[in-house]
């Protein structure tokens, strides 16, 4: 057999593998081992697995993720968060369809201190959800709203698929973090103006609710962010202003949320060894998958399926716009089957050589990555971010009445990818500015 049939052949183990349920990170790790086996022998395979991993968990960038991923279990687990959402319904409850406004800013504000889209999902809808259903909001609207709000989470920065994928893809991470700003910004007021189109169209799904409150309530109400906002600030400020790196800013993320709330007064042991056993776990499992995702890069290199894939569709005269329309296609559909870090590793060392022929930019590609795996957060069958929201909300909203709320911000969604593709200095604007 040749080398390029035995990669097609484990590729096809690597799926088979994946729909029987199998941990994707082991399930990388056996199909790249054994590709690796029968191209070469024993040793060679042998020593990838002893010589890549180490290579890969080598990268200082690395060392971000798990100092991120504190920062914001800390925030989520001493409650820092809280406010965000109650100082934007005194704000804009008046609007049509405020309070799911308000959830919406409430999760950009969430975002920028978790850099998760579940966990983004999981404490708006505990906070929100509700809330809105006691004013009589559709159960569409209101569990739609703060599942698709979520998936800001993962474009704001902090973001873990971003980290990863500049680890992978060799790009900077600080300017992945601008691109991914912008595209979070887009889709944040896409969202607000949808939310307003519905209302006003129909009334119903957001009944009027105008919370009486004075300019100093609204001033106190507004006091109540100051944890988020000067984590927040501390980090970016120094982050964008060249103070400190990106490994660097997740550390001083990780000591200054943790001094905010000591001085908030809601820091306990128990929030404390919850947020360190949490981190321990995701960095645990993010780890596994990326270290098998290392192994798989370099048995598809040395197959040279990459290179062999790219120069057969360049055969065919696609235009990159159209190739680009296929990437969206395959990441839509496995979207709907895997979750984003697993999605993202698994097809990364095929479409990194794909993409760079085609002339994209791959700083530009790792921001539209980012937002069509969280589109995939939303839709069936697998759509985590619509079953988080079901277990927070349990019997005041069904699977299927989520699934229907989040419809319309799908359709943003693919409207700003389209968006994005035209015009992709969209992205590229604030890194490049920010490069020079």
């Amino acid at each position: 057999m040749s080398e390029l049939q035995i990669a097609g052949l484990f590729i096809g183990a690597l799926f088979f593998l994946i729909l029987m349920r199998i941990p994707i990170g082991v399930s990388l790790i056996a199909v790249s081992f054994g590709g690796l086996w029968s191209m070469f022998n024993w040793n060679i395979a042998w020593g990838s697995l002893g010589i890549v991993p180490y290579n890969f968990a080598n990268s200082w960038v690395l060392s971000s993720i798990p100092a991120f991923l504190l920062m914001g279990f800390i925030c989520y687990h001493t409650r820092l968060t809280q406010g965000l959402f109650s100082a934007a319904q005194v704000w804009l409850s008046g609007l049509p369809g405020g309070l799911a406004i308000a959830s919406v800013f409430g999760c950009a504000g969430f975002a920028a201190v978790t850099g998760s889209s579940v966990a983004c999902s999981a404490a708006m809808g505990k906070i929100a959800v509700p809330e809105m259903m006691r004013h009589r909001y559709s159960a569409e609207l209101a569990t739609g709203t703060v599942a698709a709000a979520g998936t800001i989470g993962a474009l704001i920065p902090p973001s873990i698929l971003m980290i990863l994928y500049g680890i992978i893809s060799r790009q900077s991470v600080s300017q992945l973090f601008l691109g991914g700003l912008v595209v979070g910004l887009i889709t944040l007021f896409s969202y607000i103006l949808l939310i307003l189109v519905r209302v006003k169209l129909n009334p119903e799904l957001a009944p009027p609710v105008d919370i009486k409150a004075t300019r100093s309530e609204k001033i106190r109400a507004l006091g109540q962010t100051w944890p988020v906002l000067l984590i927040v600030i501390g980090v970016f400020a120094g982050l964008f202003g060249g103070a400190f790196t990106p490994t660097e800013a997740g550390a001083i993320g990780a000591l200054l949320s943790t001094m905010v709330a000591a001085m908030y007064g809601t820091l306990s042991f128990r929030a404390l060894r919850m947020a360190l056993v949490e981190t321990l776990t995701t960095t645990a499992s993010l780890l596994i998958i990326a270290v098998g995702a290392s192994l798989l890069t370099r048995f598809l290199a040395l197959s040279g399926v990459g290179d062999a894939l790219s120069s057969s569709i360049l055969a065919f005269g696609m235009s990159p716009v159209l190739i680009m329309v296929g990437v969206v296609l395959v990441y839509l559909l496995l979207g709907m089957m895997l979750e984003p870090v697993g999605a993202m590793l698994l097809t990364l060392p095929i479409m990194l050589p794909l993409i760079d022929e085609t002339g994209y930019s791959l700083l530009w590609f790792g921001v539209v990555l980012v937002k069509l795996l969280e589109i995939g957060m939303i839709t069936p069958p697998m759509g985590m971010n619509v079953f988080v929201i079901k277990g927070v909300v349990g019997n005041m909203a069904s699977l299927s009445t989520i699934f229907r709320g989040v419809f319309w911000f799908v359709v943003v969604d693919l409207l700003i990818i389209a968006l994005l593709i035209a015009f992709p200095d969209i992205v590229l604007f604030l890194p490049n500015l920010y490069g020079k």
